[in-house]
């Protein structure tokens, strides 16, 4: 759902989630009581996805809660899986 932004008369701008087409021209302020208009903003589109929105959201949150790291990125701590267990395989150059 859209979100639509209000004004009222003291000048307090909140915002609203209506469907789309069926927002109110006005909505009371929860400050004042008085009757705020909706005002028109910029639409908030991107051009990221969820990958940069996963990392983005990653990078703030390790900023106040760390990640434990227990060993370098990438590496495991298992050994290769073999392909074959044919004794004459064990002899072919490896790169």
């Amino acid at each position: 759902m859209p979100l639509y932004e209000f004004r009222c008369p003291e000048g307090t701008t909140f915002e609203a989630s209506f469907p789309m087409g069926q927002a109110p021209a006005e909505l009371r302020c929860a400050g004042c009581g008085e009757p705020a208009g909706r005002r028109i903003s910029a639409p908030r589109l991107s051009v990221a996805g969820s990958a940069a929105y996963g990392l983005i959201d990653s990078t703030l949150r390790s900023a106040h809660e760390p990640e434990v790291v227990t060993g370098l990125p990438g590496r495991s701590r298992r050994p290769a899986t073999r392909y074959t267990t044919h004794p004459l395989h064990q002899k072919l150059p490896r790169d």
